[in-house]
């Protein structure tokens, strides 16, 4: 079967998180990312990805997506791999899907008339993130979540 196939037969399971349908459908190329689980929910807090260049917090990608991180809670080490230690400083990457204007040619037509609504916590809070967990075989091949399907605030 082709890691095409493969993702599509996939795709179909994420029918359990919540909106999969609004947020999936806007991934680009998304045979560059391997599914590890449909959908997971993650816990921890969002860390800064941007070294202060944004307040958010977050990379602005040329894809439209958002790049963040979040600092998982204790006993979630198995969201993490070598990737997510070398090139994402310990921490797990999460992706908002066109969330920031598309300027790379080949991504838009995920983002084509849609914007995400998801609204981004600040810096320091403590959530939990749902959505697909990945491998995305374009860089590091670190672990995230993306696209992410929604944020909870956790007190």
């Amino acid at each position: 079967m082709t890691r095409a196939l493969l993702f599509l037969i996939a795709a179909t399971a994420w029918a359990q998180c919540p909106q999969h349908d609004l947020f999936s459908i806007h991934v680009y190329h998304p045979q560059r990312l391997t599914i590890q689980e449909p959908c997971a929910s993650v816990a921890g807090v969002i860390v800064d990805a941007t070294a202060g260049k944004h307040k958010d917090g977050v990379r602005h990608e040329a894809d439209g997506d958002c790049h963040g991180w979040l600092k998982l809670d204790l006993g979630q080490e198995q969201y993490l791999n070598a990737g997510n230690m070398s090139n994402e400083a310990g921490n797990l990457v999460f992706e908002v899907v066109c969330l920031f204007r598309v300027t790379q040619a080949d991504a838009k037509s995920a983002c084509q008339d849609y914007k995400s609504p998801l609204k981004i916590p600040a810096v320091g809070s403590h959530v939990r993130i749902t959505g697909p967990w990945v491998q995305d075989d374009n860089h590091a091949k670190w672990f995230e979540i993306h696209p992410v399907n929604s944020f909870e605030i956790l007190k």
